[in-house]
């Protein structure tokens, strides 16, 4: 069957649409060629829907070539999202409740009802376990409990963000005993006596709207808490005023042991700054010291004294509890955790910081992967770290770092303490008492932890190393120690701590 050619203006859309398709590294990137598909894509709505219908014999041939092309038209759309998500970081902004006073009363009844379907929930994981020896996760939880009462007191997603928080707790606890830790306890019940505490009510896509024009947010009730169909919890919120809502991907109603607040989560635009500069800094991870860095001629040490003090406090006051899955003794477990997590942010921000003011541009970090499983820290003061805890603080270290332009590398740490970061030389000897390191053979004199962090720079640096210690090392003996200060939560320099008891 004969068809009549596109028509010169369709031929040209198409033509800009196939060069797309076949050739995207014609244009900069995923984001322009995106954007010309999307151009063109328009156009061809437009000639084919036209008013007076002049180019519906061009419908069935452009179906066809849109067609063929599909599959390169996804792969430039994945590129397009994957590049988006990539120019993304998320930021959780606290904000206050202006008319606490008229919301309370709603969300308590949101934070109560959290409670109940957790309790549900839990109850039903203890059953499952019983009968069939597995741990239920959150897709089989919600199947058992769509179609309980408590399910619809809060919103669908709200519910399920309860169930998935649940499971996800007990994914944590197997994988802590799993590690060898004995002292970790399943997530508990949510009672006290008789009463339920307020839980976090989480609120996804479909629970919130955010109306950015009047600092306002309003929450979806379950079903069986509305009065009415319009029936909604307008919140009225304030922020610092330097923080601007938008992009909003999920709300959090929290309560703080006084009032509620609201934990807003959003996706923020990322500016892909310039490096600092082109130096590399060496980052080793341990227990005395938590972290030693090395920038090549200037060495900065982080002692690990906080959290070592931090576990004997904790262990102590835990040891009091007759039951170890007590409220006192999950409160314990939690706080501590929470001052745990603090320290980390601590230290990884003044390490970012302190970086970038030595126009450092790459991080190269050792990889502490499994380390709760192959070391063996010794009887005292044996932390309670695993590999995730490490590897949760190189994580916040790596978005930190990304907002200074500054890449951060992990690299296998084996030999590092091992090797003189002057001249190369392996000796296990080499590595005396008190922390220091001290090389026979080109006479280096070092900070052990320091040591090893000059050794994983140089990972990514080989022509440094084995310089038969010509170069100026009398930086890697004295380290600049910043320690955390208990009283501000903050780190700084030793001389400037304040040491209270």
């Amino acid at each position: 069957m004969f068809e009549p050619p596109l028509s010169s203006a369709t031929q040209d859309v198409v033509q800009l649409l196939v060069v797309v398709l076949i050739h995207p590294d014609v244009f900069a990137g995923a984001q322009s060629a995106h954007e010309a598909v999307v151009d063109a894509a328009e156009q061809l709505l437009f000639l084919v829907r036209d008013a007076d219908n002049r180019y519906a014999a061009d419908r069935r041939r452009l179906s066809r070539i849109l067609h063929f092309h599909s599959g390169r038209l996804l792969l430039i759309n994945l590129a397009y999202n994957r590049l988006s998500v990539a120019n993304q970081v998320t930021r959780t902004y606290v904000a206050s409740i202006h008319n606490h006073q008229q919301v309370c009363e709603d969300l308590d009844s949101l934070g109560f009802a959290a409670s109940k379907l957790w309790n549900v929930a839990r109850w039903t994981c203890d059953r499952i376990w019983d009968e069939t020896g597995t741990i239920p996760d959150h897709g089989a939880l919600k199947a058992y409990l769509k179609n309980n009462e408590h399910y619809a007191d809060l919103n669908a997603q709200s519910s399920q963000a309860i169930l998935e928080e649940l499971a996800e707790a007990f994914d944590s606890w197997y994988t802590l005993r799993g590690n060898g830790d004995k002292k970790a306890n399943p997530p508990g019940y949510r009672k006290h006596g008789d009463d339920h505490p307020r839980s976090t009510v989480t609120f996804k896509e479909d629970g919130f709207k955010h109306d950015p024009d009047h600092d306002r947010i309003r929450l979806s009730k379950g079903r069986n808490l509305k009065d009415g169909r319009q029936d909604f919890i307008l919140c009225e919120y304030a922020v610092d005023p330097d923080v601007t809502v938008q992009n909003v991907q999920q709300v959090r109603a929290v309560w703080t042991g006084t009032d509620w607040e609201l934990h807003i989560v959003c996706n923020v635009e990322r500016d892909d700054p310039d490096p600092p500069g082109d130096r590399v800094a060496g980052i080793d991870l341990g227990i005395c010291n938590f972290a030693a860095v090395a920038v090549g001629d200037d060495a900065l040490l982080y002692p690990g004294g906080a959290l070592k003090e931090d576990d004997y406090y904790f262990q102590k006051q835990r040891a009091k509890c007759d039951d170890s899955s007590s409220r006192k003794a999950q409160r314990l477990d939690r706080k501590r955790g929470e001052r745990r997590t603090h320290f980390f942010h601590a230290v990884s921000k003044d390490i970012v910081a302190e970086c970038a003011a030595r126009n450092v541009g790459t991080i190269v970090v050792g990889d502490l992967t499994g380390i709760r499983e192959n070391t063996d820290w010794g009887d005292h003061g044996n932390l309670d770290l695993h590999g995730w805890a490490f590897d949760n603080f190189t994580q916040m270290l790596e978005y930190k770092a990304a907002e200074y332009g500054i890449s951060v590398e992990r690299v296998d740490e084996r030999g590092t303490s091992k090797s003189c970061g002057s001249c190369g030389t392996i000796d296990d000897s080499q590595r005396v008492e008190r922390g220091l390191y001290v090389c026979d053979e080109c006479g280096l004199v070092a900070n052990a932890d320091v040591n090893g962090a000059e050794n994983i720079r140089q990972k990514v640096l080989p022509s440094l190393a084995c310089d038969g210690g010509d170069r100026d090392n009398g930086w890697m003996a004295q380290p600049a120690v910043r320690l955390f200060d208990t009283s501000t939560g903050r780190i700084a320099p030793q001389e400037q701590v304040t040491c209270e008891p």
